[in-house]
């Protein structure tokens, strides 16, 4: 097999990239890293010295790729399947990558705020960092509601590589920091984005996982 994908199945930047994999059909194996394992640790820190997930090896070309936006951007110039992750045209594929960001840099990360500080021990916590990251969320949320007024997908009328992002996002957002009870434009793309075969898949794959999520702020 060509592609190798190091993974972890809970991790929600794992999920974005195995999306896209799913939704192009590509054929990939995978290898799941335990950080928590010295010899999974050591193995992955040799491919990625970043120790980051996930990571794409591709061993016809004898590529080492990591970060998940720029894996989509690999399989879609080298293994573009049957979806079209990044639009041909110039400018779509632009607001596809506009939107990408936007889900990666102001609903992913202060998501992944709130769930680091549940990590922390006692008396190391950032209360005014999660305060910040909920009222991030809370902004991010009414611009993603008014945004899908007139869309079905993150960046138009198809799904891409925006919505791979979208999904693990929200899903893990929605989690620590439920959407309004009033924004059901986002309440319904989020149902829509539930509903793919690609993320159904994933979701199953996770569940047997689900119980390492930190469910609340207790330490």
């Amino acid at each position: 097999m060509t592609l190798t994908l190091h993974f972890h199945p809970l991790a929600s930047y794992c999920w974005k990239v195995l999306i896209a994999l799913y939704e192009t059909e590509a054929p990939f194996e995978s290898t799941i890293v335990d950080l928590g394992d010295a010899r999974s640790r050591a193995a992955f820190l040799k491919l990625w010295p970043v120790g980051k997930m996930p990571v794409l090896a591709d061993t016809e070309r004898q590529a080492t790729v990591p970060e998940s936006t720029i894996i989509i951007e690999y399989l879609a110039t080298y293994y573009p399947g049957r979806s079209e992750l990044i639009p041909a045209d110039l400018d779509t594929a632009r607001r596809v990558r506009l939107s990408d960001r936007f889900y990666d840099l102001y609903v992913h990360e202060h998501m992944q705020k709130i769930v680091g500080d549940r990590l922390r021990p006692s008396g190391q916590k950032d209360p005014f960092g999660v305060e910040h990251a909920r009222a991030s969320l809370a902004a991010a949320y009414a611009i993603i509601d008014d945004d899908m007024a007139s869309k079905r997908w993150a960046a138009g009328q198809s799904f891409t590589l925006a919505d791979c992002a979208a999904f693990p996002a929200l899903y893990y957002a929605n989690k620590v920091a439920p959407f309004p009870g009033n924004s059901t434009k986002l309440a319904g793309y989020f149902g829509r984005l539930s509903q793919r075969p690609s993320v159904m898949r994933v979701l199953r794959e996770a569940e047997p996982y689900f119980a390492m999520f930190p469910a609340s702020d207790e330490a």
